[in-house]
């Protein structure tokens, strides 16, 4: 609401323009997501312990574990109802909502503390901790996986790229040397009309080098100017012009679609294509589909296409990350802490890529509308802090699987559409590790009929080796951190 009062005001109160710089709505999401939170809270905690909506606490399988835990029994749990409310209120006050990014992780957001909520209800109803059956839980994570997933397919959130940079031009010499040649040729070629397009100055100045010799860094970036000033022009479709260049299918979609229905950013990748048909022999050919590729961090321009099976791939992050938040949620505080470092670290990330510059110097995919997934990030980051308030040991309230399962798939959701999928296991290394912790116990217990931890996940064990409940939540926040921190030393890294 801010930023469309803001376009209203700033012709008359120039200082009004702050509020449609991103990072200015992104410090204002998360300081109200926050306020939203201490405001909304002890409101919402009395009506559950009204409505006597209480933690339930498990007694057998581990009978010292029930015995450190019993004092939180009754303890208002679905708090991540406040979570979830806090932030949209604050994206309505902040967001730009006409960006799809945004109202596609929302929508994630909504549709996994669904899926939570009801399984925090029929707990509730039941007076017992079972909720929903495993297999009606995973449904509902399916089935958002597989929706966001199939929307993503369908509805590219990324191209190739439509920028150029110097590695992009094969041969400087030959590629100097050809667009001189164009001053004296005959008839109009797509190659003549780019040269054509060159001011009087740079033409000058390109004819007034030695041929052969190498070409200095002041006139490749003046060329790459030039080029990239007739790539952000009308797509250009002269008559003729293009009838005897090969294009490809990318570019056929795109001339179907209509010149005059294109985006801005479309406009810049067809004549980046267009671009490329013609002079083959000096620009490189840009990545296709880039929307069902997923980027190796650590390895320049490594890609893995995916094609259809990205939608499955899709559904894996989701399923994964959900269930691994939900296994980390069993201390106070310890599940909401981490995934407060987690969602900084992609806010940061979902800014990095929004910028083409940014994104071209680390050599990171490319994504125009995820700017505003750094006001939804910053926006999670307040209520998730603001959540914090009421959720540090003794806890006055717990999240329950509705906020475990929103903050889960949320982060998932995150780490796709800023195109940085297989950094999550780095991003996300605390809740990697405490999924890990289960499936070693499982497995070593269905082999070998032995236990490795004491419990899993492996946040009891350490209480049950004699770690405070404090100290181990503070040590695992810790360990969220350097994973953070790693992840985003890694961007920089190939």
């Amino acid at each position: 609401m801010l930023y469309y009062l803001s376009l209203l005001l700033k012709p008359h109160f120039s200082v009004f323009n702050v509020f449609t710089y991103h990072t200015v709505r992104a410090g204002g999401a998360a300081f109200t997501g926050f306020a939203f939170c201490l405001i909304v809270g002890p409101y919402l905690i009395e009506r559950l312990r009204a409505l006597k909506v209480g933690q339930y606490i498990r007694k057998e399988h581990v009978a010292d574990l029930h015995a450190l835990h019993q004092g939180k029994a009754g303890t208002p749990t679905m708090g991540g109802t406040l979570i979830i409310i806090s932030t949209v209120l604050s994206l309505l006050l902040w967001g730009r909502l006409t960006n799809r990014l945004l109202w596609v992780a929302l929508a994630v957001l909504c549709l996994m503390g669904a899926v939570g909520f009801l399984d925090d209800f029929i707990k509730l109803r039941r007076k017992h901790n079972t909720g929903l059956s495993a297999r009606a839980k995973m449904a509902g994570q399916i089935l958002t996986g597989l929706l966001l997933g199939l929307y993503l397919v369908f509805n590219p959130i990324t191209s190739g790229p439509g920028y150029l940079s110097k590695n992009d031009v094969l041969n400087w010499e030959e590629l100097v040397a050809m667009l001189r040649a164009q001053e004296k040729a005959d008839g109009q070629t797509p190659q003549r009309w780019y040269w054509q397009q060159f001011s009087p100055e740079l033409r000058e100045h390109l004819l007034t080098l030695r041929l052969g010799s190498p070409v200095d860094q002041e006139t490749k970036t003046r060329v790459l100017e030039a080029l990239q000033h007739i790539l952000e022009m009308p797509a250009h479709l002269e008559t003729g012009l293009w009838d005897t260049t090969k294009i490809n299918g990318e570019t056929t979609r795109l001339l179907q679609k209509g010149v005059r229905n294109l985006t801005s950013r479309e406009t810049v990748r067809l004549n980046r294509l267009l671009l490329e048909a013609a002079l083959p022999e000096f620009i490189a050919k840009s990545p296709r589909r880039l929307h069902t590729q997923v980027e190796i961090p650590g390895f320049k321009n490594a890609l893995i296409p995916l094609g259809p099976f990205y939608i499955l791939f899709v559904i894996l992050v989701i399923v994964a990350i959900s269930n691994a938040v939900n296994l980390t949620d069993g201390l106070d505080g310890l599940a909401a802490g981490a995934s407060v470092i987690s969602l900084l670290a992609y806010t940061g990330i979902a800014y990095v890529v929004s910028r083409a510059d940014w994104s071209e110097y680390l050599l990171l995919i490319y994504v125009p509308e995820a700017s505003e997934l750094t006001v939804f990030g910053a926006a999670l980051v307040g209520t998730g802090l603001g959540f914090l308030w009421f959720n540090a040991h003794p806890a006055e309230v717990f999240m329950g699987d509705t906020g475990s399962l929103a903050l889960g798939g949320v982060l998932g959701t995150m780490a796709i559409l800023t195109k940085q999928e297989l950094l999550l296991p780095v991003v996300a290394g605390l809740f990697v590790l405490e999924a890990l912790s289960v499936v070693i116990q499982v497995a070593s217990f269905k082999l070998t009929g032995r236990r490795v931890f004491r419990m899993a996940p492996i946040h009891h064990h350490f209480e049950l080796l004699g770690w405070t409940e404090t100290k181990v939540t503070i040590r695992f926040w810790i360990i969220a951190i350097l994973c953070a921190l790693m992840s985003l030393s890694a961007l920089k890294l190939r």
